[in-house]
């Protein structure tokens, strides 16, 4: 999910520190990247957990998906702002995820900012072995956006209606870059929902 830099390998003089020495991963369709010797899975994994995000829920249409398609959708914590000048947003979706592989031939999507309330939304999609899409949809407040066609969720802080404009192969995920193209502000009462240490959060 995140990229790691090696230390600068220039040296001036006997005195200067070596780098660090880094194992290379291959990525798919591109060069290797550095990787830090001695850091686990599990360490990069509590060391990442202590910061705290934003739960949100990514939606989008998959028109393939049975006679009148079918809506998907994911729960994630990586999801940013990237530009103002022209507004730019940014998820990291798992490479070869069922999310990943629409989205890489459907631009359109949808964001969906949940509320310290909706934990059982996040929940929901997050979860392994669940039932399919469709059926998580049933019983959830939604509307269809009428810019990206994804659904967006009721009770939601804020939601934002996206189009890819690049995607970056970045480890074992990829990074969505998309412009917004719409936004509403549903609810402007509740709080966000929060996930920190392997848990969502409510602030309050």
């Amino acid at each position: 999910m995140f990229t790691k830099t090696p230390a600068d390998a220039a040296a001036s003089g006997p005195a200067a520190h070596p780098a660090p020495a880094v194992a290379l991963a291959s990525v798919p369709g591109g060069a290797p990247i550095p990787h830090s010797v001695g850091v686990s899975d599990d360490e990069f994994r509590a060391a990442l957990s202590r910061l705290a995000a934003g739960v949100v829920l990514i939606t989008a249409h998959d028109p393939d998906g049975g006679p009148h398609g079918e809506d998907v959708g994911m729960t994630a914590t990586a999801f940013l702002s990237v530009s103002l000048d022209p507004p730019l947003v940014m998820v990291s979706v798992r490479n070869d995820s069922r999310m990943d592989d629409l989205l890489e031939v459907q631009p359109y999507w949808a964001v969906s900012v949940l509320s310290g309330h909706q934990r059982q939304v996040a929940g929901r999609f997050a979860m392994k072995g669940r039932i399919s899409d469709r059926l998580l949809f049933e019983d959830i407040e939604h509307v269809r956006g009428e810019a990206s066609g994804a659904p967006l969720i009721g009770g939601a802080l804020a939601t934002l209606e996206c189009r890819t404009e690049q995607r970056v192969v970045a480890g074992d995920h990829t990074l969505v870059i998309a412009r917004v193209l719409a936004t509403t502000l549903p609810n402007e009462e509740d709080g966000p929902l929060t996930y920190f240490r392997g848990k969502y959060r409510q602030l309050g």
